[in-house]
Order: C-alpha cells, then structure tokens, then sequence
C-alpha cells in the first residue's frame, strides 16, 4: 500500500516557491492500455501493465490538500517509461518507479553511507588560468543535497501553455517542447530559491535512434529501448518509436509525465545528485546489491518529481487540466516486475505508481529524497 496521508504542511514562506493546494480524487481513465514497457539508457528494464488506481480521503489543511491514496488490483499492462543514460565514467541508470510505505526522514540506505564532495574539488588548482565561478553551484549530495534541505519547499502552480497534441513528428515536438517550457518555470524558481544552478536541458525527437547518434548510446536497456536523459549533453530523447503513441494515442498525459520523468533526471543533474549516485554507484558496483538499490532510489525519485510537476501544474488553471493529470494519474504501472532478465534496477510496478502518486498529491522536494526512505520502500 502506498504510504499513509501526511500531516497538515505550512504554507511557504513569502519569498520562497509555492506549492499546489491539492486535487480532488481522479475519475478513472476510462480507457486501459497494453503497452510494452522501455527502461532507462545504458541500462534500464521496464515493461508495464496498468494497475486500476483509486485515490481517497482527500482533507483541505492549510491552504493545501492532503490525500490518503491507495492502490487497488489492477489487470491491464502499460508502459512507456523514459531512462537515464550515461557514459560509465559517472553513471547509467534506468527508469522506474516505487511505492509502498513512504519513510523520506528515515535514513537506511547505502547511498548515504558516506559523503562525497563535488568533482571540482579534484581538479588541480591553477591560479593562472582557472576562472572564478560566480553564482549557484552544484553539490555533489544525495540524501543531504539543498534541494531537501526545506520541507515546506514544493512547485510553484504556474498555468502551463501547452502545444496542442497531436501523433505526427513536429505536433510531437512542439508538445514536448512546450512542456520543457513548462517545466523550466517551475523549477528554475525551485533551483533558484534553493541557491542551485539552472539551465534548461536540450530536447531531441528524432523518428528513431542509434546506438552512435549520442554520447549515451541509443537507451536500450533489458526491457528494449525507451525515451532517456543523457546528462553529457544535457539532452532529453523523446524518439517518435519509442514513445508509444500505438498505445496512448491522443491521450497527452501519460506523454507527459514521461517527459517530466526525464527532466527530473535533469533536475539531478543540476542538483549534483547525480554526480553523487554515480560516484556511489561506481564505488558499489553498477550490478552489486547496492549499487542497484541505488540505481531504484535514482529512478523513483525522478518518479516522484514528475508526480510533484502534473500535481502541481494541474491546479494551476492552464493546459495540464484534471483530463490530463487523471490520464497520467493511470499511466505509471511500470518497473522491474516486467524486466526480461530480472535485474531490479527500476523498483517495483507498486512502487513505481505510488512514489509517482506520492510527488503528485504532497508537491513536496523532501517529500521525493528516496536516498533517505528504508530500503523496503525503495525496493
């Protein structure tokens, strides 16, 4: 079962982000799909199946809304998950999702066993030629990075504007383009009240790919191929056959949070966390037990941030209405339960659904520090 509903949370204070009041329940999506799952980059597996999904008990606190969610059988299969790739020399990961028991202020994780600093710190100091960085950098944290450090830190609700959807190749990129649009006005103000960096990543929507065509390869993971953010060039790759349009149709919300999911991984990137996980992971072994525990935490956190953004943006009074959240709300039933050779490196279908509904209904950065929640949580 997903976790319990959380506490009244206060209100923000006036020059920080603001955060969404909360939704009423979602009506179910009315459709179900059968779509084939694709991990993450260098290494993802994926494959889901939709999970009929009811959430209850929503109480006005605060100026917000707090929901109790819970997770009933489901029976259809869905997918269309994005990845995280990376040369090896920092990290690959893929792309899933976690639910059960939240416990973010817990700390049992082997990615918080040590800290690490920022790779600056490593490079030779050069008082001749090295300039003088000015302005937000980034911190090589997990569990303890600025992003977590306010509890009461969630998205602003911004109207989004998006591009109509459509199935053909430029509607496709116009619409993903546009939510990168969304997304950065969302959480530039997020990294800039937490004194982070922020650029906006590039956006990639080729008809297919190739395993040459980028520096993190073409995203093909245990579970096949799959949309992916390559943190070397800073590039979301949404490919036109690898989105599942045959699946979703002209439904936008699941496409979205795909979308999201990935410019989470973005949010990582900017964040240093990272620079962090690959750090651990390399230590840890990409395959050892930890460092695949690692690789669920990294990917259900970028889960809970594309939760946090069609939340938030869906009271905001713009393009991401209730249609929207509600399809995207049944579209997250994916993870290692569809993996072709069992490698557990995305979390649970379970998990990946209630991390997801989790970002959605708290729109809480601390809310989604998966590096502190127990390792059952994450599993």
């Amino acid at each position: 079962m997903p976790p319990p509903a959380a506490g009244p949370l206060p209100p923000p204070p006036p020059a920080g982000p603001g955060f969404g009041p909360g939704y009423p329940a979602p009506q179910p999506f009315g459709q179900r799909f059968a779509p084939a799952y694709a991990p993450y980059q260098p290494k993802k597996s994926n494959t889901g199946v939709i999970v009929a999904i009811a959430l209850i008990g929503v109480v006005a606190l605060g100026g917000g809304l707090v929901a109790a969610i819970a997770l009933l059988g489901g029976s259809t299969r869905h997918v269309a998950d994005a990845g995280y790739s990376s040369t090896y020399s920092s990290y690959s990961d893929t792309s899933t999702y976690s639910s059960s028991s939240y416990s973010t202020t817990s700390s049992s994780t082997p990615s918080s066993s040590r800290s690490t600093g920022t790779r600056s710190s490593r490079t030779t100091e050069t008082r001749s030629t090295a300039p003088t960085q000015t302005g937000p950098r980034s911190v090589a944290k997990l569990g303890d990075n600025p992003l977590f450090a306010q509890a009461n830190y969630g998205l602003q609700n911004v109207p989004c504007s998006l591009s109509r959807w459509a199935t053909d190749q430029g509607s496709v990129q116009r619409f993903f383009q546009s939510g990168i649009g969304c997304l950065d006005a969302m959480w530039s103000k997020m990294l800039s009240a937490v004194n982070l960096p922020f650029s906006t990543p590039h956006l990639s929507v080729p008809a297919s790919i190739s395993e040459s065509s980028t520096p993190c390869g073409s995203g093909g993971t245990s579970t096949g191929v799959t949309p992916f953010y390559c943190p070397t060039n800073n590039t979301i790759y949404m490919p036109m056959n690898r989105i599942e349009i045959e699946t979703w149709g002209n439904h936008p919300g699941p496409y979205l949070s795909i979308l999201a999911h990935e410019y989470g991984h973005h949010v990582q990137a900017l964040s240093g966390i990272s620079e962090a996980y690959g750090d651990k992971r390399y230590d840890a072994g990409a395959d050892s037990a930890a460092g695949l525990e690692l690789s669920r935490r990294m990917e259900l956190q970028a889960q809970c941030f594309s939760g946090m953004f069609l939340g938030s943006a869906s009271v905001s009074g713009g393009s991401v209405d209730k249609n929207v959240y509600n399809e995207a709300w049944n579209a997250q039933n994916r993870g290692d339960d569809y993996s072709r050779n069992g490698k557990r490196d995305h979390g649970t279908a379970k998990h990946n659904i209630a991390w997801w509904q989790h970002g959605a209904t708290t729109n809480r950065n601390q809310q989604c520090n998966t590096w502190n929640s127990a390792s059952g949580d994450v599993s």
